[in-house]
C-alpha cells in the first residue's frame, strides 16, 4: 500500500476528528482529481507525522456530494495494465486512469471495485 484515504461529505470536521483522535497534522490543498475531492479540501497526513513515524501517507477529504469510504491505494508499475487484469478478473473500473496533479512525472491514479464491490485505489505510471 502507498497511501489511503478517508473520503466524506463534511472534510473539515473529519479532520478535526482524526486530528484530535490520532494528532495528524494536515496540509490542506487540491486532490489529484476532483472525482476525488472538492478542490481545495483535501487534507495530506505525511506517514513520518503518523503512529511510530512510519506509516503511509494519506488524506482526509471529500466535500458535499461524496460518498463517505475508505480508500487504500495500491503501488502497481501500470495503471491501465492493473484496471484491465482487475476487469478480467471480475472487477469493475470506476475512476480513471486520470493524472495526478499533485506530483511531478507521470504518475496516475485509479478506482476499481473487487467482486465483493470493496473500492480499491491504483496509483502508478499510465
Amino acid at each position: 500500500m502507498v497511501h489511503f484515504e478517508i473520503i466524506g461529505t463534511d472534510p473539515a470536521k473529519l479532520r478535526g476528528y482524526y486530528g484530535e483522535l490520532f494528532g495528524w497534522e494536515f496540509a490542506v490543498g487540491d486532490a489529484s482529481t476532483e472525482a476525488v475531492s472538492q478542490p481545495g479540501n483535501y487534507g495530506f497526513v505525511q506517514g513520518s507525522s503518523t503512529g511510530d513515524g512510519t506509516g503511509i501517507n494519506g488524506g482526509v477529504a471529500g466535500g458535499e456530494g461524496f460518498q463517505p469510504r475508505v480508500l487504500f491505494y495500491v503501488g502497481v508499475p501500470d495503471v491501465e495494465t492493473a484496471l484491465r487484469k482487475a476487469e478480467s478478473l471480475g472487477g469493475a473500473r470506476r475512476m480513471g486512469p486520470e493524472p495526478e496533479r499533485a506530483a511531478e512525472g507521470d504518475l496516475v491514479v485509479a478506482h476499481f471495485t473487487d467482486r465483493e464491490g470493496n473500492l480499491i485505489g491504483l496509483a502508478g505510471t499510465a
